[in-house]
């Protein structure tokens, strides 16, 4: 399995795993049984009857109905990868997560840009593929198949033969797909050893992500084995800096300690 080294702000270098084309076109087919689940079980539960032209003649009502009715499955991959921290069920499932070249969480602005340019990785074919079928050209079938395939093999080939296993909304997005090895040592986490009994100090810790603690810690252990005190005093400015915390520790080691265990305490517990 491929993976790639990201250096961060902290001058810390980060090995990561990359998904291999088959974990995401596994996660992309769990995807998929699960948003032709919705379409098939609200058709069976709910019904659209009501929404038969042979009972209204309003057909832009119908066209709309439509339109709301496939909006959960349409945005499901943008709106899932921003509220699950880069997964949707099936990377959740297959284990692996979308995360910026940097080795940071991407952005709201990210995630758009990977969701829209599927349209060129997988959906641009598909769409002509249900365009052209809807207007009744049946002797073109297998050209139209071939267009389908053609088009769903343009994303898979890509992750294959890119350096970074990325599709072209991962390239322009600057984003990677990495899979979330189990063999890592307690250390390279961000698990820290806290007592039942502990006390938080800085709340404002949960403004910061799962990746960024895990370069917190990765960067703060690597600093105190070298004596480098600066890097700890840069470390502890970009916390400041980032959570608006108000540090009551004078000592950096102190304070990032507190911090990791804090951020362990809020995360664990929710």
């Amino acid at each position: 399995m491929k993976t790639v080294q990201i250096k961060t702000a902290q001058n810390v270098h980060i090995k990561f795993k990359v998904a291999n084309a088959f974990q995401r076109l596994l996660a992309f087919v769990i995807d998929n049984v699960i948003k032709f689940s919705y379409v098939y079980f609200a058709y069976k539960l709910f019904g659209f009857s009501m929404f038969d032209e042979s009972i209204t003649s309003d057909s832009w009502s119908i066209k709309a109905m439509e339109v709301l009715f496939l909006v959960p499955i349409t945005f499901y991959s943008l709106y899932s990868e921003i509220l699950m921290n880069g997964q949707t069920l099936g990377k959740k499932i297959v284990q692996i997560r979308v995360i910026n070249v940097d080795g940071f969480k991407p952005s709201i602005t990210d995630y758009i840009i990977r969701w829209f340019l599927r349209i060129i990785d997988f959906n641009l074919f598909t769409l002509l593929f249900v365009y052209v079928a809807s207007l009744g050209l049946s002797e073109q079938y297998r050209l139209l198949v071939l267009i389908f395939i053609f088009g769903k093999l343009i994303g898979f080939f890509l992750i294959m033969f890119t350096d970074k296993n990325q599709r072209f909304g991962d390239i322009i997005a600057n984003t990677i797909v990495i899979h979330l090895k189990d063999d890592v040592q307690f250390s390279q986490t961000i698990l820290e050893d806290i007592q039942d009994n502990y006390v938080p100090t800085y709340p404002n810790v949960i403004a910061l992500s799962d990746n960024d603690a895990r370069i917190i810690k990765e960067t703060f252990y690597t600093s105190m084995k070298q004596n480098d005190y600066k890097t700890l005093i840069k470390l502890r400015s970009k916390i400041l800096e980032v959570t608006g915390i108000k540090s009551v520790h004078k000592s950096d080691k102190d304070f990032i300690d507190t911090v990791l265990k804090d951020y362990n305490f809020y995360t664990q517990s929710m």
